[in-house]
């Protein structure tokens, strides 16, 4: 039998094993050991998300054997990329972001759901610490909140000041749902819930581009202007004058952008155009609305 002589300080490569050792090496170098997976729900709603949602999906794999996708009609590869990971995948017109999220919630197999975002990643020692909640049975809370946390383009992680809203995220379906509201994106919680709040933080890119942006904030302006409506509610006049300034000293000052640089001036005026741009579009639905009853008069 031929013998193989081991070189002082080095190791056989596989091509200088024999046949039968090269296949076994070859199966050990490829070996994943199995994920116990918790018996959680994961939950995604979709549009033309082709270029965000595998990093969110593929985050997740090992936290689930049930992802759930509600497809708004996608136009680019996002259900195919879904379905490669293994997600089922539903279509549904959009009707809102709460309407949509209850249905997914609806297609969800296990009690403990969690929703993200195509949008939102989860870092390794979040889905571990998500994990760790169900390693000895049912987690202690009946819901958890996540801090959610804006990487800017050019970040490739959310500034150490940076701040985040703490939603609730993961949750039993039992003790909560998403609000039916098509622009409120919370879940409503039964008397008595319990709530905790996980360590970790989810990574949200929210933003492509300045372009981007602006269109899906124009997009979401006119969305609750229309939810003002149906509900007979409006916004004060007087807001028009000071809406945008102490909006724009509500991110730059305390949701702490002033530490972000150039691109958080940037986004803080945005989110504060935003905010005026509602009020201003409200005000114009209630002038239309007058001048419509007075030439029927």
């Amino acid at each position: 039998m031929k013998r193989y002589r081991k070189m002082p300080g080095a190791a056989p490569t596989l091509s200088a094993l024999p046949r039968d050792a090269m296949k076994r090496a070859s199966s050990r170098s490829h070996f994943r050991p199995t994920v116990q997976k918790p018996p959680l729900s994961i939950f995604v709603i979709t549009r033309n998300e082709a270029d965000r949602l595998p990093k969110t999906l593929d985050a997740v794999r090992d936290l689930t054997d049930d992802l759930v996708v509600v497809d708004s009609g996608s136009t680019d590869d996002t259900v195919a990329l879904a379905e490669q990971r293994g997600a089922r995948v539903t279509f549904r017109a959009w009707e809102g972001y709460g309407p949509q999220k209850r249905f997914a919630e609806d297609l969800c197999r296990n009690n403990w759901v969690l929703n993200l975002d195509a949008d939102e990643w989860i870092p390794p020692e979040l889905a571990d610490e998500i994990r760790i909640l169900f390693r000895n049975g049912e987690p202690a809370a009946d819901a958890y909140e996540i801090r959610i946390a804006e990487v800017f383009p050019g970040e490739g992680a959310p500034h150490p000041l940076a701040y985040a809203l703490p939603p609730v995220r993961l949750y039993r379906r039992d003790r909560g749902r998403y609000s039916a509201s098509p622009v409120h994106d919370r879940v409503d919680l039964a008397p008595g819930a319990k709530v905790a709040r996980l360590k970790g933080i989810i990574h949200h890119f929210s933003v492509r581009s300045i372009g981007d942006q602006i269109a899906k904030l124009n997009a979401y302006s006119d969305q609750q202007v229309d939810d003002l409506a149906a509900r007979a509610k409006s916004i004060a006049t007087w807001r028009i004058f000071t809406e945008f300034p102490l909006a724009f000293l509500k991110a730059y000052v305390v949701r702490r952008h002033c530490v972000r640089g150039i691109y958080g001036f940037i986004t803080a005026m945005n989110f504060a155009f935003f905010r005026w741009l509602r009020v201003a579009k409200d005000y114009e639905r209630r002038a239309i609305r007058r001048e419509q009853e007075r030439r029927k008069r």
